[in-house]
Formats: structure tokens, C-alpha cells, sequence
């Protein structure tokens, strides 16, 4: 259902607020907003400004229509008719390749750079040990009194996580998981790189200002058309205050993306065992509670975030300034840090405080 409406777009770690100016004598577009949860297990919304609610309506529905599309392509956990999916390759792990679509093919290449790039801290074939903790997390959801997973099995599953036993030919068009207990978990850039290539398409079929959300990954687009703002503004969760931003990010044509421990979690004595695993230890990644990233593409951005949560800040500033990308991490005291590039984008920190936004 298509709803107007004047509040915030409230998504999952971020939020999008809009400030509402006067009017002017001319006729604007206005603004318009859809919001649906049946894709990637999470809230999708769009705020954008349009003639009238028909063209709206034709937008969102190319929007939902993609990312269905999408999300059945990187589901990891069922099956549809006539669409071989990361399921279906993880189905046949040992077993046979599997013919898979151009656009499935385009995202495990760019994940297998990704692993050589993040020293493993981004690993795509982790499935075996992230399943262990996801079954853990169902277990003891909403329980006070959980426990670890045997370091043992966390080991055993970590013998079967080589990436380079993710055989793919473009040529071909298959992929295969040549060792039989493997499987692909793409949580680390399914939303974001979906969100990507969906923003794109709109954009191409000439809906040009407008900011998506899906879960803690938002993409800006052009600015707004109220004709008196000139930016979005992005509030930043504050991972200790639900109720609370450490910032915002004023812009537009950029991707924020927040990884953090405050979502997906259980307890053990008190402490929070979320869901981003450093590949090391094979435990909770526990440098920060939280790290947002901001860049232009929503893929980098998703994949940076999960890296750069796991990764020392030094490493991590390294690989940012590499991809072009500005960064703010927040330490378990509540400490929050930045790199310099991000300062201007910033409300309460940086020079963003005259930008008029929506």
C-alpha cells in the first residue's frame, strides 16, 4: 500500500527525517512514501518527491517487483520455481555446478575480490560457522542464561570455508562448491548490493529523487524537490541509546551503512553474542559496537561495514581511503571516532550545520 505521509522514515539503524519549509507559489512535486516487509527479512521504505501518486505507485511497484527479484536470488533458505539460487548452490555443494543468472554470477565475483581485499575479514563461503551461531541465536532467543557454541564445532566448520573452493565460470555461467559440506552466506552484501542495483534502475527509468532503506542500509539519490531543500539528512543510531542518533550524515547521492552488535544477538553472563563473526577468532567481533560507512555504491558500503567492524581501525582506515569511503566507528565506552573526510558531512561535528535538508 502506497502511504503519504509527513514523519520520519524510521529503518531499522538509520533514520530519515524531513524538515518541512514553507510553500511557494509554484507547484512541486510532492512527497510520497511505501514501505513493505516481505523482502531480506526486514523493513523496505521509500521516501520520494513525485507529480502525483500514480507515477509514485508505478515507481514502487518496479521497486518491490526487484527487490523480490532479488531476494529470492540470494535467499539461502528456500527454493522457487525456476530460479537457482544461493540455495540451490549450496544444495549441490560437492555434488555439481550449478547454472546460475549474470547478476548472481556479478556479486560472488565481486564477494571473492572482497575476501582477498579484507584479508578473509569478508568471507562469503563462512556459512558452516555462521550457521552454528545463527542456530544459537534461535535457541536462546529472549533467554538470560545462554551459552557458547563448542569451540570445537566452530573449528570443524571452519575447515570448510575456503573461497577458493568457490569455483566460478563466468564462461560457463556455473558455480560450484567443490567440497560437500560448504555453503554461501551472503548476509554481508545481499541488501546493500540489491539495494544498488535497484536504486539504479529507477533512476535509469528517470524517478530521480528519492532515499531507499532496507534494514541499516540507506541510499540517497538526488535531492529533494520541494525546491527549498538541498540534502538528506541521515541520522546515525546510537548503539547504546535506542532513542538516540551520535550524529547525522547530510547529503545525497550517497550510501550509509551501519553494522553493529545491537540487532541480531542472545546473552552469555550478561554479554551480547551478535551476529557479525570475525573469521579469526571465530567468535563476536568485540573492537566496536558500532561502524557506519559512507560512499557512493551500497554494496561497497554494506561490504565495508561488516570488514570494517571486524578489522583494527588502522587496517580499517586503510581500506576505506582505498575504496573512497569516509567512516565512523563507535567503541564499546560509547567513544566515537571518524576519519577527517566524513567531517564536513556531519551535522553535530562538521561543517553540514547551514546545509538546508530534508
Amino acid at each position: 500500500m502506497l502511504k503519504r505521509g509527513v514523519g520520519a522514515l524510521l529503518a531499522g539503524m538509520l533514520v530519515v527525517s524531513l524538515l518541512l519549509g514553507g510553500c511557494t507559489g509554484e507547484k512541486q512535486p510532492e512527497r510520497y512514501r511505501l514501505s513493505f516487509m516481505d523482502t531480506f527479512d526486514t523493513i523496505v521504505e521509500v521516501v520520494g518527491y513525485a507529480e502525483s501518486g500514480e507515477a509514485f505507485g508505478r515507481y514502487g511497484e518496479l521497486l518491490h517487483d526487484e527487490f523480490v527479484r532479488y531476494n529470492q536470488l540470494f535467499d539461502k533458505y528456500h527454493s522457487y520455481e525456476g530460479i537457482n539460487n544461493i540455495k540451490t548452490i549450496n544444495d549441490n555443494a560437492g555434488i555439481a555446478p550449478v547454472q546460475i543468472d549474470a547478476e548472481l554470477m556479478d556479486m560472488l565475483l565481486l564477494c571473492k575480490e572482497w575476501e582477498k581485499k579484507t584479508n578473509g575479514a569478508v568471507n562469503i563461503c563462512m556459512g558452516p560457522v555462521l550457521e552454528i551461531w545463527h542456530d544459537y541465536r534461535e535457541r536462546y532467543a529472549g533467554s538470560l542464561d545462554g551459552e557458547l557454541p563448542p569451540l570445537e564445532d566452530l573449528q570443524a566448520a571452519a575447515l570448510l570455508t575456503d573461497i577458493d573452493q568457490l569455483i566460478l565460470d563466468e564462461q560457463a555461467g556455473t558455480a560450484f562448491l567443490a567440497q560437500a559440506g560448504m555453503s554461501l552466506d551472503v548476509g554481508a552484501v545481499a541488501k546493500g548490493y540489491a539495494a544498488e542495483l535497484v536504486c539504479q534502475e529507477l533512476y535509469a527509468q528517470g524517478y530521480t529523487s528519492f532515499a531507499l532503506s532496507s534494514g541499516g542500509n540507506v541510499r540517497l539519490m538526488d535531492p529533494p524537490q520541494d525546491m527549498e531543500r538541498t540534502a538528506w539528512s541521515i541520522g546515525i543510531q546510537d548503539p547504546l541509546d535506542a532513542d538516540a542518533s551520535v550524529d547525522s550524515v547530510v547529503g545525497s547521492n550517497l550510501s550509509i551503512v551501519t553494522s553493529g552488535n545491537y540487532q541480531r544477538y542472545y546473552l552469555v553472563d550478561g554479554v551480547q553474542m551478535h551476529h557479525i563473526i570475525d573469521y579469526q577468532t571465530l567468535m563476536p567481533a568485540n573492537r566496536f559496537i558500532s561502524v557506519t560507512v559512507v560512499c557512493e555504491d551500497s554494496g561497497t558500503a554494506d561490504l565495508l561495514s561488516t570488514a570494517l567492524f571486524i578489522l583494527p581501525k588502522e587496517e580499517g582506515e586503510q581500506l576505506a581511503a582505498a575504496e573512497g569511503a569516509e567512516v565512523l566507528w563507535v567503541y564499546p565506552d560509547g567513544t566515537v571516532e571518524c576519519t577527517e573526510g566524513l567531517v564536513p558531512l556531519l551535522k553535530e561535528r562538521g561543517g553540514a550545520t547551514a546545509v538546508p535538508v530534508a
